[in-house]
């Protein structure tokens, strides 16, 4: 009978799998639409051992850099952040974002304590960057949520990272006030830039960070072959900023933003590939080298939103959850629209559709003991899975519509462990049904993301977990 052999062969490949993680380090990311997947719970486990990139940054090739997790072994920076300090601070880039699309903090339930335009800060991923002449390598945020580019040229009270020395390059000069560019720094930060002799931009964060200093025009060296005399970014003096990155690369489609900067080498073409896990690697990459045109890729619009341009928008229409499709009406995306964010750690639903998800996700998971959710209110819906050999987790899957869905990884992009054998649920509710759907980084893991700016469309390319 055809269920009999379904099972049968549901049964073979399951000990496939389980057969190669038993043998190796090795992880299968993939799954049949529709189907689950039994998977060895201990593969769920972060490692703890930096399996490090075959390719060091000066051997790099043209447009591509080294992505590191900021929080994982491979990080070469000091950082130790708690769960409940990671998620505060992934609740206030949410609350941020929202802030800006909405244009005014709209009541006492943001809990943001500034203004409109509020930028917002991740921590959650770093490349490596020169600046100057001779070259000064500095370790930087990738954000897809921001525009204005800055480094920190002096050291401060609570700050880690390596600083910036101007007065040691002989390419640094300052943007003077009242110029066509000093006027890119107010509009990519919201704040009217000071000025004297030199144009001066600041930029404050949700958390009170905050950095002022010299809007300026320097070399930017991405890789031995990607230099750009004269790319202009913040030069921080007054910082304050809790963590060990030595500042921000803006990738918004903001003009101030290094997407439109390099436009001329790199055609405003980007795209990254997230580590699905933390002891690896993954990638940033520039211009038609990063797949763009492989078949491999599908593509869904991208969407640019003139009053929001540091963000992109997507068309989501629904959710399917083992091959069926949601009750979640489209227009419940569709009426305050969808942001894919490479800062956000989880993906946040308006709260009807998150409520459908996770009661469907609870129905599918009821043979799994439940376990109490870490602090903080982003996460409800958790499982104690050390009594467990194996798991069986429901296939999620993002509807595009046109036929375009995005299948995410039952290894990194379903479930996040919080602890020990504790597993969540990697999605979580706005706060009203009003805000806009953000999709996180979790749920973009082991695909190549793909901007294409000029045509209008972001790509996905599975790349499985080692971002090949």
């Amino acid at each position: 009978m055809a269920s009999l052999h379904t099972s049968f062969l549901n049964f073979s490949l399951s000990s496939f799998v389980l057969l190669l993680l038993s043998c190796s380090w090795y992880k299968v990311s993939w799954a049949h639409d529709g189907e689950t997947v039994e998977i060895a719970v201990h593969s769920l486990l972060p490692e703890t051992n930096c399996i490090p990139s075959s390719k060091g940054f000066d051997n790099h090739p043209s447009g591509k850099l080294q992505l590191v997790d900021v929080n994982g072994p491979c990080s070469p920076l000091e950082t130790t952040p708690s769960l409940e300090e990671i998620l505060h601070q992934d609740q206030l880039r949410v609350r941020s974002i929202h802030s800006m699309i909405n244009k005014h903090v709209r009541d006492s339930k943001a809990k943001i304590p500034t203004r409109f335009g509020l930028p917002f800060k991740t921590k959650n991923y770093v490349v490596n960057i020169g600046v100057g002449t001779p070259n000064q390598n500095l370790w930087v945020t990738m954000d897809t949520g921001s525009s204005l580019s800055w480094i920190l040229c002096k050291t401060c009270p609570n700050c880690r990272g390596l600083p910036f020395s101007p007065s040691q390059s002989s390419s640094y000069s300052n943007i003077a006030c009242g110029s066509a560019d000093c006027s890119q720094a107010y509009s990519a930060t919201h704040h009217s830039p000071a000025c004297r002799d030199a144009c001066i931009y600041q930029t404050q964060y949700a958390d009170s960070d905050y950095s002022v200093g010299f809007f300026a025009r320097e070399t930017l060296r991405l890789t031995p072959s990607d230099v750009f005399p004269g790319f202009k970014l913040g030069c921080g003096h007054d910082v304050k900023l809790r963590d060990s990155t030595s500042g921000i690369l803006g990738l918004g489609s903001h003009p101030a933003s290094l997407v439109y900067q390099t436009a001329t080498k790199f055609g405003k073409v980007f795209s990254y590939c997230l580590p699905s896990s933390t002891n690896s690697n993954g990638f940033l990459a520039f211009g038609n080298q990063t797949g763009s045109t492989s078949p491999a890729v599908r593509y869904i619009r991208l969407i640019l939103n003139p009053q929001n341009p540091d963000l992109y928008y997507v068309p989501l229409n629904g959710i399917s959850l083992n091959g069926r499709r949601l009750a979640i009406p489209a227009s419940t995306f569709s009426a305050h629209g969808t942001v894919i964010d490479s800062g956000t750690i989880v993906s946040y639903l308006p709260p009807s559709a998150y409520i459908i998800l996770r009661n469907a996700f609870r129905a599918a998971m009821s043979g799994y003991p439940s376990a109490t959710p870490p602090r903080g209110g982003v996460y409800d819906t958790c499982y104690d899975l050390s009594r467990n050999r194996t798991v069986t987790i429901p296939s999620i899957k993002l509807n595009f519509g046109g036929g375009i869905d995005l299948l995410l990884d039952q290894y990194s992009g379903v479930i996040t462990n919080v602890g020990s054998y504790k597993f969540c649920l990697a999605f979580s509710a706005n706060d009203d049904e009003e805000e806009t759907t953000i999709i996180g980084s979790i749920q973009q893991k082991t695909y190549e993301v793909i901007y294409d700016v000029p045509r209008g469309r972001l790509g996905f390319r599975s790349v499985g977990a080692t971002c090949n």
